[in-house]
């Protein structure tokens, strides 16, 4: 259905900043949370008119930590929501937390405002590497919440995990996946560490403070995590997630189907009309605008069809189903076959792609190499 759309919500604040993240977050802000969920709530109340028509089939709650924030905060950005927009009786409705900001107050809270999927961030399941990453709680700590919201009744779990850390093992990975399982959630995220420039782990990896795994021991702990996971009754549906039936998580599926989502909050970005644009990443400047659109947008820029044909490609091919070329020919009402028959063609001999009539997928090679892949698709004069 046409009228069906996605929502992404913002919340920059942290405890403290772990080592490897550039998100928009900030640590020991505490002071600007309620100004910011009072511009938040106006900007939810902006948007909920611009959607009026629209029926909202996913929520999402990111960050930051958006559990660093108080019960009432919590409550009135939940609450804001369910007032401004038409939000499916069965929508997927998740919140990201970090362990050590779930207590019972607050998990009680989530619960009666509809929250139906926790996303919890325990990258290891070593309290040495925790440190390492600037992570703020402990393997203990992660237990003793991930039990007492079981115990509240959520049944929808995500733990997102990382691989390829400084000082990290392939045993200490094996455990990490081992002891998770153990543990039954419904979803697990598994991502290789990214050194981004402007973070300390950025500035380290260039002083020659950290030293970083090797191409092969990152590669051997995804397979292994690819290996194990299906094994334990988990499948990979997507390049860096894993899930048992039925427990998919349908709001990144919207990212990666190429459909339409509008960001809200500090930085959010949105993919709309096919326009995609975001908003300003200055704090005191978001609080200031009180949640007027055209003060908070920035870098509006039109998706040209040809680049609007390499995303679907390159974000469609993230899913290990691949993609469909009827429903690439019926979306853009153009012959596949024209645009990337070479290109497909090309990326099959090498191995890369596989193919049946309709549907083309990345192998296992492709997995691996899978940005390779993706450039491919890019228009070449953009």
């Amino acid at each position: 259905m046409d009228n069906q759309i996605s929502l992404y919500i913002h919340i920059p604040f942290c405890q403290s900043k772990c080592y490897y993240c550039d998100f928009a977050s900030y640590a020991n802000k505490n002071d600007q949370m309620t100004a910011y969920v009072l511009a938040l709530k106006e900007e939810i109340g902006r948007y909920g008119v611009l959607l009026q028509n629209y029926e909202i089939n996913t929520i999402f709650i990111g960050g930051g930590t958006p559990t660093v924030l108080s019960p009432h905060l919590l409550r009135t950005i939940l609450q804001s929501l369910f007032q401004n927009f038409k939000i499916n009786t069965h929508a997927e409705i998740t919140i990201e937390s970090n362990p050590g900001t779930l207590e019972l107050e607050k998990l009680e809270v989530l619960k009666e405002c509809h929250i139906n999927r926790l996303s919890m961030g325990l990258q290891a399941y070593q309290n040495n590497l925790l440190k390492d990453l600037g992570r703020i709680h402990t393997v203990e700590e992660f237990i003793q919440n991930y039990l007492l919201a079981r115990s509240l009744g959520f049944d929808n779990i995500n733990v997102d995990l990382m691989f390829s850390l400084p000082n990290q093992t392939l045993k200490n990975w094996m455990d990490t996946l081992k002891n998770v399982v153990l543990l039954n959630p419904e979803h697990i995220s598994c991502y290789s560490l990214t050194i981004e420039e402007n973070t300390p782990f950025g500035k380290w990896e260039e002083e020659g403070k950290i030293k970083l795994n090797d191409e092969e021991t990152d590669r051997a702990m995804y397979h292994y995590a690819g290996w194990y996971l299906s094994k334990m009754g988990y499948r990979q549906y997507e390049i860096s997630n894993f899930s048992k039936s039925g427990f998919l998580s349908r709001h990144n599926l919207v990212y990666w189907t190429y459909k339409p989502y509008i960001g809200i909050g500090l930085g959010a970005h949105s993919f709309y009309n096919g326009e995609r644009y975001h908003n300003t990443y200055n704090l005191d400047q978001y609080i200031k605008a009180k949640g007027d659109l055209s003060t908070l947008k920035e870098d509006a820029e039109e998706i040209s069809l040809s680049m609007q044909y390499a995303e679907y490609m390159f974000l469609g091919l993230r899913l290990l189903e691949g993609i469909s070329i009827q429903k690439f020919n019926e979306k853009f009402k153009i012959s596949f076959e024209e645009i990337f028959g070479k290109k497909v063609e090309k990326l099959i001999k090498l191995g890369l792609v596989e193919s049946n009539k309709d549907i083309i997928k990345l192998t296992s090679k492709g997995l691996d190499v899978s940005n390779m892949v993706f450039a491919e698709f890019l228009p070449e004069n953009e």
